[in-house]
């Protein structure tokens, strides 16, 4: 998918100022900045949560068109994490909104072979017109790609970056607060990445609650690989990918993607 989107239109002029943002396949996003003032400017990055370390600052210089540009290299650390974008002048802040976002270098991004990393870095709208950076930064990395259903399983193709596939590698479903409950199935190399096939029942038997989360992991050798599909332009998954639902036993089980895009599978409790 290719995500070339500007921000909603409240109807009225704003003196927000407003980014539009290129992201390169490597990492790196250009920010150039309309309505943000004189040079001397400063885009600021903030990540959320309640740790959320040092601020990233980002000079601006003036760009063509009256415009200011900055730009996050992708041999920048930035933390895993939801990232607020604002204007820095002086001793005054201001939010940034996203203009133009052009994320065409995203989409069916592949990283090399000898990657030791992957770090993502998505610049998108959120709920009030904000600017917002996800970032992911994974080493290593399990992406997943198909996920295809069969009677009361769910079987999931991937490729595995910064490390290889033992062959003993497994995929375990964690129980989310479920005391070190997990369930386990081979996964086993296909082409130039992995599948494994995991079945609903055991994840539904004794069902004792309104719902159950169970997080997949890929174990091989002394790695735990927490499965995550990121490598392209789509931020927020589990708005666009949503998965049918098998009845079994007790409950209703699908697979989905959490708000951080790890694959995970919920167990609802079925109703009558």
């Amino acid at each position: 998918m290719t995500t070339t989107a500007e921000s909603p239109d409240t109807g009225s002029a704003s003196a927000t100022p407003r980014a539009d943002c290129i992201a390169d396949s490597a990492g790196g996003v250009t920010f150039d900045i309309t309505g943000a003032g004189r040079p001397g400017a400063t885009l600021v990055l903030r990540r959320r949560g309640a740790n959320p370390g040092p601020d990233v600052l980002l000079p601006l210089t003036p760009a063509a068109e009256g415009r200011l540009r900055a730009v996050l290299p992708s041999t920048v650390e930035l933390a895993e994490g939801l990232w607020d974008g604002y204007l820095r002048v002086g001793e005054e802040e201001q939010r940034l909104e996203p203009g133009t976002r052009d994320l065409r270098a995203l989409v069916d991004r592949e990283p090399g072979p000898d990657a030791d990393r992957v770090a993502v870095r998505i610049p998108y709208a959120g709920r009030s017109g904000e600017l917002i950076v996800r970032s992911w930064l994974r080493k290593p990395h399990a992406e997943t790609g198909t996920i295809g259903f069969g009677e009361g399983a769910v079987t999931v193709q991937g490729r595995l970056y910064g490390t290889g596939l033992g062959p003993d590698a497994v995929v375990e479903a964690r129980l989310r607060g479920g005391g070190g409950r997990v369930h386990r199935v081979p996964a086993t190399a296909e082409g130039d990445g992995f599948t494994f096939t995991l079945p609903y029942a055991p994840l539904a038997e004794g069902l004792d609650a309104k719902e159950w989360l169970w997080d997949l992991w890929l174990v091989t050798g002394t790695a735990a690989v927490r499965l995550a599909r990121i490598l392209d332009d789509v931020p927020l998954k589990q708005v666009i990918f949503v998965y049918p639902g098998s009845r079994v036993g007790p409950g209703v089980v699908r697979p989905y993607y959490t708000g951080a895009n790890d694959l995970s599978v919920r167990v609802d409790a079925a109703a009558g």
